[in-house]
């Protein structure tokens, strides 16, 4: 219970982070057909066309991690007091979201660009409390 009085910021961004890259990242694994199908079309006509195969893995797995981490993070720091999970998973969400935000820009989808801001700032935010 003392943590969730002394700790309530970082615990809420950290079940934020939890929530939003496990369902994103289990939405990938998921419906793979669907997510390849979409990117395909939607960086058809970007720099990245020919490997989205290999980027849609790549950013799947590092979002599992990153809710994962996240999620490991709460019960280190609920149970231990200690925040060494809650760190890294805050800091591989922050380049999960600046990967999908460089796939934005690049794909030239300056709306998407601006809605993973909306992400970035909260989990930004909890690096800097958690930051050693």
């Amino acid at each position: 219970m003392d943590a969730l009085m002394t700790h309530a910021a970082e615990l809420l961004l950290l079940i934020f982070l939890s929530v939003t890259f496990l369902q994103s990242g289990f939405d990938k694994v998921l419906d793979w057909k669907g997510n390849l199908a979409w990117l395909v079309d939607h960086f058809a006509k970007s720099p990245l066309k020919n490997t989205v195969p290999f980027l849609l893995g790549t950013i799947t797995l590092i979002e599992v991690m990153a809710g994962l981490l996240s999620l490991g993070g709460i019960v280190e720091l609920v149970v231990w007091g200690s925040s060494t999970l809650a760190f890294y998973g805050a800091v591989l969400s922050c380049i999960a979201l600046l990967m999908l935000l460089f796939g934005q820009r690049l794909a030239k989808d300056y709306d998407g660009a601006r809605t993973l801001v909306i992400y970035l700032i909260p989990a930004v935010f909890l690096v800097f409390l958690l930051q050693p």
